[in-house]
């Protein structure tokens, strides 16, 4: 994943992949599926499911309000992102205690969502900004 910014000779941003704030959650997201695999096979269709959507969606929503027409409609996706964010630190922290994670790989993706999280807060302000 490259984490360099394309942009115009305007700064205007050519791609979602280009914004800091999905590449982030990119890395969120596939660490929680590479740290899901260990979780038992039970949860496959539980836990495991459920917080791979939440860290899927993150990204998702913040593809698809970049590709909106309207300020107030981008802003709109990268709300619903941030919420998913918050939906993930949830279900890390059930992972954590019922035994399914230890507490570094927890601290590592907490401290990837709470980047990601920071990154989004920002550019739901700008978004909305420039309404």
């Amino acid at each position: 994943m490259n984490d360099e910014r394309r942009t115009t000779n305007d700064g205007k941003i050519l791609a979602f992949t280009d914004l800091k704030a999905w590449q982030e959650s990119h890395k969120l997201a596939v660490s929680i599926y590479r740290d899901t695999r260990k979780f038992p096979k039970e949860e496959m269709y539980g836990l495991t499911s459920q917080i791979r959507r939440a860290g899927v969606s993150v990204t998702s929503n913040i593809a698809e309000g970049f590709s909106r027409d309207t300020y107030p409609d981008k802003a709109h996706f990268y709300v619903m992102a941030h919420a998913s964010i918050s939906e993930v630190i949830s279900q890390l922290l059930i992972a954590r205690d019922v035994g399914y994670m230890d507490a570094l790989t927890f601290k590592e993706l907490e401290n990837q969502a709470n980047i990601a999280f920071k990154l989004l807060r920002g550019l739901i302000r700008s978004t909305k900004e420039k309404k």
